[in-house]
């Protein structure tokens, strides 16, 4: 039974945030309910919505700053461990608020969550291929390699069967390998000839002259990713809630998308400041809020998500992801005797004084500073006494 047509339109006239509208609809859908119990219900969701709003003057800044800072201090310094196959390790707690905070341009774990299309997220052979087109693989996994000493070579035979059952052609391996060496590993002395029948790709160094040359060819041969993206070390498929999930060890937003058989819409990295360069500041974000929220519930500490949004706003209001301390938005206010208060006193103050700038005096730290009241709370509001004519 859908919802009666008379409260769907007094929950959309209601003076409510369109959210909350939403899911008062979706909760009252296909529930008998009275006249008097729906007065009830919305009177009891306008009251509480009317408690939890900000009275105006209120230091927004300084509570987000308690909310999030006091249960900060119960939060641990761990890491926590996917099991599977391989461990893939995430840092977690305390370590990775300060990450997310500091705007880490690489966090110390990188890490993706890959959600997969439904023809691929039920089938685990599929899922596991989809895999094997992320996961960087080296040379070594796919034949043998030995190092020719006497002729100073380092031949590689390709194993046929491991190349069938990781889908991946022995010529495509023998076209991407020398190239990869070039590219990606920035070696270049070298030569080297392919031989497509008996799948063989023998490398030689320029220089036949030194041992050293041929052993770090080697070197590279063995290590050259030619199947996979190069920044994922380790994938590891996981069956949750009814439907394979990759785990990976490593971060490539931009490359993973483009892997048949992703989910675009579901796969996350950790990795903020990609998801900043890949998708753009408003996907930054919700990510900040999303890691935020995610790093404090983990450790069973409830923060108001409001906050969180608060300093994520912070961060990301000018179109880039910037830290909180004195390299991000505390190094950048407008205030010099509010910069000076927080870091490097000594510089702010010289800078300020030889550009000759001029303290406006609007914040809370500057009027702390020079004994003023503050313009928040009722320091804000300026009473006027008015003598009114006895006559």
């Amino acid at each position: 039974m859908a919802l009666d047509a008379k409260y769907d339109k007094k929950i959309e006239a209601a003076s409510l945030p369109q959210k909350t509208k939403d899911q008062l609809r979706k909760y009252l859908d296909g529930k008998e309910i009275t006249d008097a119990q729906f007065k009830q219900i919305l009177e009891r969701v306008n009251a509480e919505y009317q408690s939890t709003r900000i009275e105006a003057c209120e230091a927004v800044g300084i509570i987000a700053a308690q909310s999030i800072g006091e249960p900060g201090t119960q939060m641990t310094m761990r890491t926590f461990h996917y099991a599977g196959v391989a461990e893939i390790n995430v840092t977690l707690g305390l370590p990775r608020l300060i990450e997310i905070m500091d705007a880490r341009k690489e966090p110390s774990t990188p890490t993706m969550t890959v959600f997969l299309e439904p023809d691929y997220a039920n089938d685990r052979d599929k899922a596991r291929e989809v895999s094997w087109q992320i996961e960087a693989a080296p040379l070594h996994e796919f034949g043998d390699i030995t190092t020719d000493m006497e002729n100073m070579q380092v031949v590689v035979h390709l194993n046929t069967k491991v190349c069938d059952k990781r889908k991946i052609a022995p010529s495509e391996i023998m076209e991407v390998a020398p190239k990869k060496i070039r590219d990606r590993r920035h070696y270049r002395d070298f030569e080297h000839e392919i031989d497509e029948a008996t799948a063989t790709i023998i490398f030689s160094p320029k220089d036949k002259e030194s041992y050293q040359n041929l052993f770090q060819l080697a070197e590279h041969v063995r290590n050259v990713i030619v199947q996979g993206i190069d920044d994922i070390i380790r994938v590891v498929v996981r069956k949750e809630t009814g439907e394979y999930i990759l785990y990976t060890e490593g971060s490539n937003l931009k490359d993973v998308f483009d892997v048949t058989g992703v989910d675009t819409t579901r796969t996350r990295t950790n990795n903020i400041s990609e998801i900043a360069s890949v998708l753009g500041i408003e996907a930054a974000r919700n990510a900040v809020i999303h890691e935020a929220v995610s790093t404090l519930n983990e450790q069973g500490i409830a923060v108001d998500v409001r906050h969180l949004m608060l300093v994520s706003d912070m961060m990301c209001m000018e179109g880039e992801v910037k830290q909180i301390g004195r390299h991000g938005i505390a190094g950048e206010k407008e205030s010099v005797l509010s910069r000076a208060a927080f870091e490097v006193t000594v510089n702010h103050l010289l800078d300020a004084a030889v550009a000759n700038e001029v303290d406006e005096l609007s914040g809370v730290t500057e009027n702390v500073i020079v004994g003023q009241p503050i313009q928040l709370g009722t320091g804000d509001v300026k009473l006027i006494a008015i003598r009114q004519n006895e006559n």
